[in-house]
């Protein structure tokens, strides 16, 4: 096994210019990430320097079998933290030969409305708290957990320290040190509530940047929990019953909320989000309802309503906001499964070119 480590730490930078890069998209369920690695000729910063690619997409859901071919167009490059050196993951968007996007192709919209003018010049910025649970390979059960058993209930794991309350730590920490190897702009990690179960923040990040991180930053888990032999899971509410639910609290201002006066602009924002309430849960990730119960520090998904401090609201914005009159809210609707280029954009959309 040490020659197969020592040939997977080769640094290629010592023989050779050649890269290799990553191409990463998101297959058909919208969630499974998928990828492939191609060679290049040296190192490459300008993804429009990146060749376009294609892959088979009836093998993912998103052609038929007659038509199969869909291409990739590189988005984003972040450093490779597997295969390190020169080497690049590379996150892109997928299109038809005709050059349309495809169902499945979030980025295109979002990138549309992030180009916007008017969005452009409110800077948006976002912080986005995902929330994630491990599972046991061969059960799909949180890890930590007894088989077919059930741990203790909610209190202590809470950002927990001790074997009987942290349950894969070696995971999370690799995973954050992964990240900021890669320059994903990831600025914390804690264990959550339901054993098994934890976070980590993407963030502050503008605009379209915010969901090719936290993308970029979902794959670099997933691979770690494959090194592990670990399940992710993004499930909203894994375990039924009095446990807490996962989800992915947006955090969002725009310029004029972070100046002097921003608390009325805030006030706005909110009011125009809860006009479209419906719209949002709509988007807000699959399997939301089994978890915005109003129980278990939520709101209830028919219920919008908002409150400072209250993480059983919809939207609640901090003390410190409220006190300085100025600075930022967090939407605690989206689910732990939620498409970031989706929900970004539309709170955007929603709060900057949205007339009601």
């Amino acid at each position: 096994m040490s020659l197969l480590s020592d040939l997977i730490n080769l640094n290629l930078s010592d023989t050779t210019d050649k890269i290799i890069a990553e191409y990463i998209w998101i297959g058909g369920s919208g969630m499974d990430l998928r990828s492939k690695a191609r060679t290049l000729a040296g190192p490459v910063s300008d993804p429009s320097k990146l060749p376009k690619w294609n892959y088979d997409g009836s093998s993912t859901g998103q052609a038929p079998g007659e038509d199969s071919e869909v291409i990739l167009y590189p988005q984003a490059i972040f450093r490779d933290p597997f295969r390190r050196g020169n080497n690049i993951l590379v996150i892109c968007d997928a299109y038809t030969p005709a050059g349309e996007p495809i169902p499945t192709n979030k980025r295109h919209n979002a990138a549309k409305i992030f180009s916007h003018p008017d969005v452009v010049a409110e800077e948006p910025w976002y912080g986005i708290e995902q929330e994630y649970t491990l599972l046991q390979k061969d059960v799909k059960w949180p890890i930590g957990w007894p088989k077919g058993g059930y741990p203790g209930p909610q209190g202590p794991y809470y950002c927990g320290i001790g074997a009987d309350k942290a349950f894969g730590r070696d995971i999370v920490d690799s995973h954050y040190k992964a990240c900021l190897y890669a320059g994903v702009n990831i600025s914390g990690i804690n264990g959550e509530v339901m054993p098994g179960q934890w976070e980590f923040q993407v963030g502050p990040a503008v605009g379209i940047s915010a969901g090719d991180e936290l993308w970029v930053a979902r794959y670099i888990l997933e691979r770690i929990t494959e090194i592990a032999g670990v399940v992710l899971s993004f499930d909203p509410k894994p375990i039924q019953g009095d446990w807490n639910g996962a989800g992915a609290h947006t955090n969002y201002s725009t310029k004029t909320m972070r100046k002097d006066g921003g608390y009325e602009v805030i006030k706005k924002a909110i009011e125009k989000l809860g006009l479209r309430h419906k719209e949002h849960i709509a988007a807000y990730g699959e399997g939301n309802e089994r978890r915005l119960t109003g129980r278990h520090e939520t709101a209830d998904i028919n219920t919008f309503l908002w409150g400072v401090a209250n993480r059983g609201a919809s939207i609640r914005v901090g003390r410190d906001t409220e006190k300085a009159g100025k600075g930022y809210f967090e939407d605690r609707r989206p689910a732990s499964n939620m498409d970031p280029y989706v929900v970004t954009s539309m709170i955007a959309e929603t709060t900057i070119l949205w007339k009601p």
